[in-house]
């Protein structure tokens, strides 16, 4: 339930040598169906916690811009902690549907396009569990330099595939699926930040909380394992009980200073970017595991 995946001996990433078209990765991502609302905001949440040290650095907390937004549930955090101008990029039509109706104000139903915002006008960009979906990350990273204010960062969580949860699952973990065009690793993370001109640049792991039903749902037990003991937590009333669990993500963050101009020779076309709550495909082959946000 993979592409072929290689690793690259250089930056440590591991990445598909043969990837689908572009354009069949954006037919894939716009009839995506929403199911995952209570997981998004269990997510947000442990987001929310794991990035308060780098808003302490920012210069300022005016603007926000989110790739990938979902419901939005994310920025409503930003809102919490005083940024004004919020606005989030999600073409999944369902993801915005199921948004209440006051952050429906604050999404942009399209994909990522970087000529929609002008340059040097964010404070704090954010892209969860969506860089492992991209044709070319680097582009993602190189346009986030490009729009973010002296002295903003950009902020990504994604998948340590060298984390040691996913090195004792092997093939069986829940991130190795169709929808992921390349993993990371803290190494890998790191060089793609530094080689994109970002200063101060962390990596970090950090803990998820989410309840017994979505962890149950995400281990890889077969069918007549899983469906057996999905039903049997939520009639004793256990499948809704929360615990946190290091399920081997990290948050990769770094600044623009103010001495770094980027190269307008490397502006990237426009990229099809997916929610990052979780999806279901409107594809044939998908692993139903799902990403662990």
């Amino acid at each position: 339930m993979s592409h072929r995946m290689v690793r690259c001996p250089s930056c440590d990433l591991v990445y598909v040598d043969r990837p689908p078209p572009q354009d069949v990765l954006a037919k894939a991502y716009h009839q995506a169906e929403y199911d995952s609302s209570e997981e998004a905001n269990d997510a947000a949440l442990d987001y929310a916690k794991a990035i308060a040290p780098i808003l302490t650095q920012l210069r300022r907390r005016d603007s926000a811009l989110e790739i990938g937004t979902g419901t939005g549930v994310f920025l409503e955090h930003l809102q919490e902690v005083g940024f004004k101008t919020l606005v989030g990029v999600e073409p999944s039509r369902a993801a915005i549907q199921a948004a209440p109706a006051h952050r429906r104000g604050w999404i942009k139903e399209t994909i990522f396009v970087e000529e929609d915002f002008s340059p040097s006008s964010f404070d704090l960009i954010c892209c969860f569990m969506t860089m492992e979906h991209v044709l070319h990350p680097g582009d993602i990273a190189r346009s986030a330099m490009r729009l973010l204010r002296p002295g903003g960062a950009f902020v990504t969580v994604t998948h340590d595939y060298r984390s040691l949860v996913n090195r004792l699952l092997g093939k069986r973990s829940p991130i190795i699926d169709l929808e992921h065009m390349q993993l990371f690793s803290a190494p890998s993370a790191r060089q793609l930040f530094e080689r994109c001109q970002y200063q101060q640049v962390s990596v970090k792991a950090f803990i998820n909380t989410y309840s017994v039903r979505y962890w149950l749902r995400l281990m890889p037990l077969p069918g007549f394992m899983k469906r057996p003991t999905l039903n049997l937590v939520a009639n004793v009333g256990l499948g809704r009980i929360k615990f946190a669990f290091n399920v081997g993500n990290i948050v990769t963050a770094g600044f623009k200073e103010s001495s770094v101009i980027p190269s307008a020779t490397t502006r990237a076309p426009s990229q099809q970017i997916p929610t990052s709550d979780s999806l279901t495909l409107n594809t044939s082959n998908v692993n139903p595991g799902g990403d662990v946000g």
